[in-house]
């Protein structure tokens, strides 16, 4: 993993005293662009922060997890909203509200999971709903292995063809869908006779991911290792670390 500068100001923030239970998530855009959060509760978790927000480059926002909390986050980009919330994001919209509220977003977006548990929190960064901005979950505070996750090479600039969704004029690559979206087959999806770890096997798509970004998951029945474990750690995410 290749080292990048944490801004003082970031540091600070993590280390200001909070409750013993308390488990943040920083959420900082080293993106040279507006980056908007969306953040997805699992069933029956509360919702965060209405869902979504704007994050301009270089800024950071602190959330508070409520114990036991477990959910998603991904980062939407080239999103135009009017007054009243309204209007659609490039890639990762979620039904075209600034406020996801609950709602997952629109595929490909790289997603990062998180699930935090009485002995130990689990959490990774995940590709099998495809790529659209690198993002990095590094643990601070932390007890037993507490692992880097993260996918922060650009997919899109290395993704095949028949997996590209291309912006609005057509010129740039803005997110790269898994293979399981783009051809939806058994085979890509591990689905049917497929729907297990031992038929589901990785394909050239998914190696390419994986080679890319070894630190995340690349499809359903990826190898477990791609999933780290912290106890009573903080999180920092980053959109675009190495920027």
């Amino acid at each position: 993993m290749g080292k990048f500068l944490i801004p003082f100001f970031i540091l600070a923030s993590l280390a200001i005293p909070v409750e013993v239970t308390a488990t943040t998530m920083t959420m900082y855009n080293k993106c040279s662009h507006p980056v908007w959060p969306g953040i997805q509760p699992s069933a029956g978790k509360p919702v965060l922060a209405r869902g979504g927000f704007k994050l301009l480059p270089n800024k950071a926002y602190r959330l508070s997890l409520p114990a036991g909390w477990s959910g998603r986050v991904w980062g939407r980009h080239g999103c135009s909203f009017d007054a009243s919330g309204h209007g659609r994001c490039a890639t990762g919209d979620c039904g075209g509200a600034l406020f996801c509220n609950g709602i997952g977003g629109t595929p490909p977006a790289t997603l990062a999971e998180i699930t935090l548990g009485n002995d130990q929190d689990f959490y990774d960064v995940s590709l099998v709903d495809g790529y659209n901005l690198a993002i990095s979950i590094t643990p601070f505070r932390g007890k037993g292995k507490c692992s880097y996750a993260g996918c922060v090479s650009d997919l899109n600039t290395m993704c095949p063809v028949g997996l590209q969704v291309k912006s609005h004029d057509k010129r740039q690559v803005v997110a790269c869908k898994s293979a399981c979206a783009a051809f939806n087959s058994p085979r890509y999806c591990c689905t049917g006779t497929f729907g297990n770890p031992q038929s589901c096997k990785p394909t050239a798509y998914s190696r390419i991911f994986k080679t890319a970004c070894p630190k995340a998951y690349s499809y359903a029945y990826d190898d477990p290792t791609s999933i780290a474990t912290c106890t009573g750690g903080s999180y920092l995410l980053t959109f675009c670390p190495h920027h």
